[in-house]
C-alpha cells in the first residue's frame, strides 16, 4: 500500500525557514519522480517543485531561489527546504508521487500524503 507522510510544517515569522520531508512506503521511491504541492486558503493546489529519479529538479517560478527540493533513496524521504518565507507562502504542502509543472492537473500524480501546514505570519 502506498503512503505518503509529511511533516515538518508549522508556524514561521517571515523570512524564516522551514524544513518539509514527506516519508514515503509501499512502492519504488528510488525509481519515482517525486513532487511538492500546496493549496493556500481558498485556492488551488499548485505545483511546487519535482525531483526525478535522476536528481533533475525543477520549480515553480515564485520559489526559486528560496526552496530547495532534495531526496533521500536509502531512507525513501522527499525533502523540501523553505527559506526566505513569505506570508503568501502559507499553505498546506503536499507530497505526491510523479513528475509535474505548473500545467500537470493534481488527478496526474498517483498518490497524495495528507499535508503539512506551513503558517507564515508576523
Amino acid at each position: 500500500e502506498v503512503h505518503l507522510a509529511e511533516s515538518g510544517g508549522g508556524l514561521v515569522f517571515p523570512g524564516g525557514s522551514l524544513n518539509l520531508s514527506c516519508q514515503a512506503s509501499g512502492f519504488a521511491f528510488k525509481e519515482s519522480a517525486m513532487t511538492w504541492l500546496r493549496r493556500a486558503p481558498g485556492k488551488e493546489l499548485e505545483w511546487v517543485s519535482s525531483i526525478n529519479s535522476i536528481y533533475t529538479k525543477d520549480y515553480a517560478e515564485f520559489v526559486k531561489g528560496r526552496f530547495t527540493i532534495s531526496r533521500d533513496n536509502d531512507k525513501n524521504m522527499l525533502n523540501l527546504q523553505l527559506s526566505n518565507l513569505q506570508t503568501e507562502d502559507t499553505a498546506t504542502y503536499y507530497c505526491a508521487r510523479g513528475w509535474g509543472n505548473h500545467l500537470t492537473p493534481p488527478s496526474a500524480y498517483g498518490w497524495f500524503g495528507q499535508g503539512t501546514q506551513v503558517i507564515v505570519s508576523a
